[in-house]
């Protein structure tokens, strides 16, 4: 009677994003996105992910550490919330603690290799995401101040709209549709690209002449969770559940 060998499984599982995929970020951000190659073990996760400081440190507790972790259906994307209490003024955690981030120095956002995947193997590699904290964004999102760049008729081009500011991207994804002027949804893929500044539309047809419809949802939000017409301080923040609108906006633009 003999033993065999335990079969050793190769680690393949990486972090192959996070978002918002800038360099500069917002002193209040809100949130970041990690998006793994595989899907990933559910719980304990927080003693994966660490934020350091421009010394290396450690920030001290920068996260909304919720049972309930915010993972999508096939459990290879984390939604990871920068607690609340840190980014909003004259609340208790900011006052007494400090925010997590500071306008002006550097921070190193750390997925470590433990992290086990559904198969219970670690992480190939950690991540590592350095950047910047810059000042911090209070106003609401401004559609005026969007530039459409349309197509010419006939093409499959993409309509582009070029942003101030950076956008959520997985918001930026599922709540900005182009309709005709009957309301009807064109069919097509979104996409966002230079650092979540430029949004745009490929459709799955050429266009033809005419107008169409830029339809935002008002829930839409900014690196900073401030929406369209409503800045992030004004609202109540419970636990990680905000108060959604099917409340719209349109912008026009024509192909010719």
């Amino acid at each position: 009677m003999f033993d065999l060998p335990t079969a050793k499984h190769q680690s393949t599982t990486v972090v192959t994003r996070i978002y918002p995929s800038g360099n500069v970020l917002p002193e209040n951000l809100l949130k970041f996105y990690v998006h793994f190659s595989a899907p990933m073990r559910r719980g304990h996760i927080y003693e994966h992910i660490h934020l350091l400081n421009q010394a290396g440190k450690p920030v001290e507790l920068p996260f909304l550490e919720i049972d309930e972790e915010l993972w999508n259906p096939e459990m290879t994307r984390l939604t990871l919330f920068i607690d609340p209490g840190r980014i909003k003024r004259g609340v208790q955690p900011l006052e007494e603690i400090g925010p997590a981030l500071e306008s002006g120095k550097n921070y190193t956002l750390v997925i470590d290799r433990g992290w086990q995947d559904a198969e219970g193997n670690p992480l190939k590699e950690s991540y590592r995401k350095p950047f910047k904290a810059g000042p911090a964004d209070r106003g609401p999102i401004v559609t005026a101040a969007w530039k459409i760049i349309p197509p010419p008729a006939g093409s499959l081009g993409s309509v582009l709209i070029r942003l101030p500011d950076p956008l959520d991207h997985a918001l930026a994804q599922r709540m900005i549709r182009v309709t005709d002027t009957d309301g009807h949804l064109v069919a097509g893929e979104t996409s966002l690209s230079d650092s979540e500044r430029q949004w745009s539309f490929a459709p799955s047809k050429a266009w033809t002449a005419g107008p169409y419809r830029i339809v935002v949802q008002t829930a839409l939000e900014d690196l900073a969770g401030n929406n369209i017409g409503k800045p992030f301080e004004v609202d109540v923040f419970d636990g990680v559940q905000r108060r959604l609108t099917n409340l719209t906006v349109t912008v026009l633009f024509e192909i010719r």
